[in-house]
């Protein structure tokens, strides 16, 4: 999947089928925080939104930057795929698993 850093609207992109996918970030010294997610409901590849999000961090780990996810979806998947759980910020921890909102009352 090839992703393209729009420095101008600060989102990762990937084209699939002419439907835009992003990820919305900021970038604040050597840290991007991942704030928004949007897939357009054409996109309906399945694992889409994990293979492109693994494809962003991908991109952003040769970079040697670290990842806040502010993006729900992001830190699901951070916390499903330890692998990725390298690139917080010292002292940043998600929980070992996601807790579903039918869990909570």
């Amino acid at each position: 999947m090839k992703i393209t850093d729009n420095n101008f609207s600060r989102q990762f992109e990937t084209k699939v089928s002419g439907h835009l996918a992003r990820i919305q970030y900021t970038a604040h010294e050597r840290k991007v925080f991942l704030s928004k997610l949007e897939i357009p409901e054409e996109i309906t590849e399945e694992h889409f939104k994990e293979n492109f999000i693994a494809a962003v961090l991908d991109h952003l780990r040769e970079k040697n930057l670290k990842v806040m996810p502010t993006n729900a979806d992001v830190k699901r998947f951070l916390i499903q795929n330890s692998q990725y759980m390298e690139m917080l910020p010292v002292g940043i921890r998600l929980p070992k698993r996601v807790v579903e909102t039918s869990e909570v009352s």
